[in-house]
C-alpha cells in the first residue's frame, strides 16, 4: 500500500494568480491555503452533482504534474526534498510558455497546451529524472494498482523504471478540472468551463515555477508547502 506522507512536484500558477483562483473555485479547494472554496453557481447549474464531478481532482489541488506523487525513499527527508527543489529551480533553463485551452483529455476535462511545447516536455523529463532518487521502489501493490495489463509496452517500461507510466514521450501536461465523464455529459460541462476560462483572457501561460505538494494521509488533500521560481537561461 502507498505510504504517507506523499509528495509531488507540480506546477501551480501562484497564490494570487487568476488561473489558480479559477481552478480552486471549480475544485472547491485551495491548495495554497488548504481551505475549502464555494463552488461557482454556473457549474452547479450545469451539473447539480458538481462536487462529485470534481471530487477526484480536488484531492490533489489544481496543478500540472511534473513529478507524480510519491512517498519518500528510506533515509530521505522532507528538508532534503525541499533543498532539491530549490536546487532544481536554480538551474537556468528555457521557460516553457504554452497557449492554454480547455479541452477533453482521456475522458476528463483540463487546461492543456493548444500544441506541444518542447521546453515543457524537457522540464517534465528533467523533473522525473532529478527527483527520482527520492522515490521508493515500486511495490507489487502499487504496480498492480496502475493496471499494467492496460498499458502499452512503453508505458509499462516507464512504470517499472520511473514508478509512473505517463512520463517522457508519454507525458501530456494537463491541469485537471473534472473526473472522468460519460460522453453524453461532457459537452455541456466543457462549454461551461470554456466560457469561464475565456473570462480570464489568458492567451499565454509561462510554466515558470514549481511547487512541492504534500499529502499527510489518505483522508487529506494535497497542499502546497513550498514554491520556487525557475531560473531562466539568457
Amino acid at each position: 500500500m502507498t505510504g504517507f506522507p506523499r509528495y509531488a512536484i507540480y506546477f501551480a500558477a501562484g497564490a494570487d494568480n487568476a488561473l489558480s483562483r479559477f481552478g480552486a473555485e471549480l475544485l472547491g479547494y485551495d491548495s495554497y491555503t488548504g481551505a475549502e472554496v464555494s463552488f461557482p453557481q454556473d457549474a452547479l447549474n450545469v451539473a447539480p452533482d458538481w462536487p462529485d464531478v470534481a471530487a477526484d481532482p480536488r484531492k490533489y489541488g489544481f496543478h500540472g504534474t511534473l513529478k507524480a506523487p510519491m512517498a519518500l525513499a528510506s533515509g530521505r527527508t522532507e528538508a532534503e526534498l525541499m533543498a532539491a527543489c530549490a536546487a532544481f529551480a536554480g538551474k537556468e533553463r528555457p521557460i516553457p510558455v504554452i497557449r492554454p485551452v480547455v479541452d477533453a483529455i482521456s475522458g476528463f476535462i483540463a487546461v492543456i497546451p493548444a500544441e506541444p511545447v518542447s521546453e515543457l516536455q524537457q522540464l517534465a523529463a528533467d523533473s522525473v529524472r532529478d527527483f527520482d532518487a527520492f522515490r521508493p521502489p515500486l511495490t507489487v501493490e502499487d504496480r498492480a494498482r496502475r493496471k499494467p495489463e492496460k498499458l502499452t509496452e512503453r508505458q509499462r517500461d516507464y512504470l517499472d523504471r520511473w514508478g509512473y507510466p505517463y512520463v517522457m514521450e508519454e507525458f501530456r501536461f494537463h491541469m485537471t478540472l473534472t473526473g472522468r465523464l460519460d460522453a453524453d455529459r461532457r459537452g455541456p460541462i466543457l462549454e461551461m468551463l470554456r466560457d469561464r476560462f475565456a473570462g480570464l483572457k489568458l492567451e499565454r501561460l509561462a510554466i515558470d515555477r514549481i511547487a512541492l505538494f504534500k499529502q499527510d494521509d489518505a483522508k487529506t488533500h494535497f497542499r502546497i508547502i513550498g514554491e520556487w521560481t525557475l531560473a531562466q537561461s539568457s
